[in-house]
């Protein structure tokens, strides 16, 4: 929750033994406001589960708890840390560590108020420990790391074998105590050479066997064939939500011959004005990503409650744009991309005659660039902006994103190649170059006639196609998500200043990928400002 972080950033004090001191907030002073906000955004993330019950530990988890519970519309259970003498006899017991303080606490609650048939969500105020499996990550001992969701270590295992392709042998287990509920547990496949942590009163070590290369799951005295497992799950609704279907290789394009636009003059740190439209979803990322590649980033929310507020946005991006040298259209699914079809808010604001002025000056006169990913892809097609280089009417002629071949949203990892040199946003690229980048839409699939295909091939203007592990475009759901024709990820304008992209190169950072083969990092928004800066 980015409100919860910038409240801990802004009010939080850790003190000695690296314990987060909240009292201003939580633990003695209570911001209700604040609070309540965190009670809404819990209710969202839950709203698909039948919570009926709240639990919490005293003193400090019950004002979130309680507050959290208005919004479920559930009463609160809290573990008393002491069974006094009005404490009913048949209650549940355990034994909680205090990482705050130091000290082993006896936790009880009455059979009373909790049977089997609850849907309880736990809500504390904060959790204090997972230092054992950060040192493990931190150290490169964990080769990979699960936590346990509602199927148990079974299902974890499951998915952790699928994920990396390698069987499990598991040591004397139980077979129920695979599925049993083990929340807040992490499983963690070590290096051989790793020392294992050793165990504490709060935190249990337990063996339960090693990862193979033979894809079979043996425990309890069962083999199952892993290759048989994974297609029961993967497939089990095909019928109805198909993900696979095998395609065509296309030609693999190559224009190294171009040599990229170079800026006229230097400026130490670009600016980039980022419009975030209704639906807009990926403007934080954009703006970091620019930020961190040495870009001063600004964010312009547009408002469109009423025609005067729409008049205002309108003069307020003019004016940012004609103070930036980047214009950035960043992913989302602007006015909930209906009817019909995406980006048509964003388009019809860009045919705004004021703004797409101040876009053509950006251009033409000022040498500068625009990038769209995403939704803001589909925008720059819709525009004329990509492949064509200008705002400009639509017709028949037109290429266009339209809706996934498989019928769906599609939300996974891909591999894209760099087809061209043509553009300063590819700069720091070299054709040939293979990355893997994060996609999630269900209108990327880029369409165009044989004829404009051909021109696009010919210039330069294919920036980036869908590709298999040894660099190969295909129409195969598996490589190429949407069915794009030739495999085409990204276009851009015949000078290269404009490009549109479908993955997001800027949803990146320490921590996310695990374990994923290929190169996660595309210099993309590194390559925009160092044509400005060079």
């Amino acid at each position: 929750m980015q409100l919860l972080e910038e409240k801990i950033l802004k009010d939080g004090v850790i003190k000695s033994g690296n314990v987060l001191k909240v009292d201003s907030f939580l633990n003695h002073q209570i911001d209700v406001p604040f609070i309540a906000e965190l009670g809404k955004e819990m209710k969202r993330q839950f709203a698909d589960r039948p919570i009926n019950k709240i639990l919490t530990i005293e003193a400090s988890g019950i004002g979130i708890a309680c507050i959290a519970a208005m919004f479920f519309g559930v009463p609160v259970v809290f573990a008393k840390k002491s069974s006094g003498s009005n404490m009913d006899k048949d209650v549940y017991f355990t034994q909680i560590y205090s990482y705050t303080h130091s000290k082993t606490n006896d936790v009880v609650v009455s059979k009373q108020y909790l049977s089997k048939n609850d849907h309880v969500l736990i809500i504390d105020d904060f959790l204090a420990n997972g230092c054992a499996v950060e040192g493990l990550i931190d150290t490169g001992a964990a080769l990979a790391v699960s936590t346990v969701g509602y199927g148990g270590a079974a299902e974890a295992l499951f998915k952790m074998c699928v994920g990396n392709g390698l069987g499990v042998k598991l040591d004397d287990v139980d077979a129920d105590a695979l599925f049993a509920p083990a929340y807040g547990s992490f499983l963690v496949e070590l290096a051989d050479d790793a020392q294992l942590p050793a165990a504490t009163d709060n935190l249990d070590v337990v063996v339960l066997g090693t990862t193979a290369e033979d894809y079979r799951f043996i425990a309890a005295g069962e083999e199952l064939d892993m290759a048989t497992l994974q297609e029961a799950w993967e497939g089990a609704i095909e019928s109805v939500y198909p993900y696979r279907q095998e395609g065509e290789a296309v030609k693999q394009v190559t224009v190294d011959n171009r040599l990229p636009l170079t800026y006229n003059g230097t400026i130490a740190r670009p600016r980039v004005i980022i419009p975030v439209f209704p639906g807009t979803n990926c403007e934080y990322d954009s703006a970091r990503a620019f930020e961190q590649a040495g870009a001063v980033a600004d964010t312009l929310v547009i408002n469109n409650l009423t025609p005067s507020a729409v008049a205002e946005s309108t003069k307020a991006l003019v004016e940012a744009i004609k103070n930036s040298q980047i214009i950035m259209l960043p992913g989302g699914f602007s006015g909930g991309d209906e009817p019909d079809g995406s980006a048509k808010f964003i388009t019809a604001f860009f045919r705004a005659p004021e703004v797409t002025e101040a876009v053509r000056d950006l251009l033409f006169n000022r040498d500068g660039l625009m990038l769209g990913i995403c939704n803001g892809f589909q925008a720059l097609v819709k525009l004329g902006l990509v492949p064509y280089g200008d705002i400009r009417p639509m017709d028949d002629e037109c290429p266009t994103l339209t809706f996934n071949t498989i019928g769906r949203h599609q939300s996974r990892l891909v591999r894209t190649r760099v087809a061209s040199n043509l553009s300063p946003w590819l700069s720091q690229c070299e054709p040939g170059d293979i990355h893997t980048v994060a996609i999630s839409h269900g209108e990327g699939r880029f369409v165009c006639g044989p004829e404009l295909q051909h021109q696009l091939e010919v210039t330069g203007r294919i920036a980036t196609q869908y590709v298999d592990e040894v660099g190969q475009p295909s129409m195969d759901w598996d490589v190429n998500p949407n069915g794009s024709v030739m495999a085409i990820e990204g276009i851009t304008s015949p000078d290269g200043r404009v490009l549109g992209k479908m993955g997001h190169v800027e949803r990146r950072g320490d921590g996310l990928y695990k374990n994923v083969p290929g190169n996660k990092f595309m210099p993309l928004f590194e390559s925009g400002v160092k044509y400005f800066t060079d």
